[in-house]
């Protein structure tokens, strides 16, 4: 029961990354406060942690927008006084080089991947300051590190979300609050599988192709990366502060031959 007693907000936590962590924080005593906005999916997400004797509820609101996401947390910190630990997992991908994006879906991403990752920590960063403590997981991306084909819009935000982490750690350390993220490679969750449908007219072979960039030779699952942010919400990461934590498979730091 790594999470005992503790108290967890996580953004886009109806499926895939966002669930899987869900169902483990709560497996670990957490009381899980899923959010997302599609309540179907969230509602799922709570009667699946709830039928295995879990604590969690759904807080529908949109990251991006500052008066939903102050509602949710005040309406959490009226529940149960606290919020332990945050994991902005929210976010979209892009898909187009620089030359090939419209003005439009470039400030979608931007929107999404950013501002839904600044606006949580704007207001519940404050009661984690007065609480004396807390632990915020940002998800960055392994495209922070390198260069990917027509990935634009995406590798900027999560390379600023990787930035953003660092200077937080910075004015953040003094108040015992912990701010670290995460940098999975490609991980086959449900976004991707539908990706792969309709983008390519033989998605087996999109996927074969996928799975030569990890040295692993296979994707990853969304359970690999929510054992990480277990790692990071627990206690046992106390002295990692402002860290990148990887879970690629290999992608940054090694090439097949």
């Amino acid at each position: 029961m790594r999470l005992q007693q503790k108290v967890c907000l996580i953004t886009g936590s109806g499926s895939g990354i966002g669930q899987s962590t869900a169902l483990l924080f709560a497996r670990e005593g957490a009381t899980v406060i899923i959010n997302d906005l599609d309540e179907q999916k969230g509602e799922e997400t709570v009667a699946l942690i709830q039928q295995a004797g879990g604590q969690a509820v759904f807080i529908k609101a949109d990251v991006t927008s500052p008066e939903q996401v102050q509602e949710m947390v005040t309406q959490v910190i009226h529940q149960y006084g606290v919020i332990d630990v945050l994991f902005n997992n929210a976010g979209v991908s892009g898909i187009g080089a620089i030359h090939e994006i419209e003005p439009d879906a470039w400030d979608r991403v931007i929107n999404i991947n950013i501002r839904g990752v600044f606006l949580p920590c704007k207001y519940i960063i404050p009661h984690m300051m007065k609480q004396g403590g807390g632990s915020i997981i940002n998800m960055s991306s392994c495209i922070a590190e390198i260069g990917l084909a027509r990935r634009a819009s995406y590798s900027a935000t999560k390379g600023a979300v990787l930035s953003l982490t660092k200077s937080m750690q910075v004015d953040y350390a003094p108040y015992h609050i912990r701010v670290n993220a995460l940098l999975p490679g490609t991980i086959l969750t449900p976004f991707v599988e539908q990706y792969l449908r309709q983008s390519y007219d033989n998605p087996d072979e999109a996927y074969e192709s996928l799975k030569k960039r990890q040295l692993s030779g296979d994707l990853g699952t969304p359970e690999d990366v929510a054992q990480a942010a277990l790692f990071l919400a627990s206690d046992e990461s106390k002295f990692m502060m402002g860290s990148p934590l990887y879970i690629d498979g290999g992608v940054v730091f090694g090439k097949n031959a």
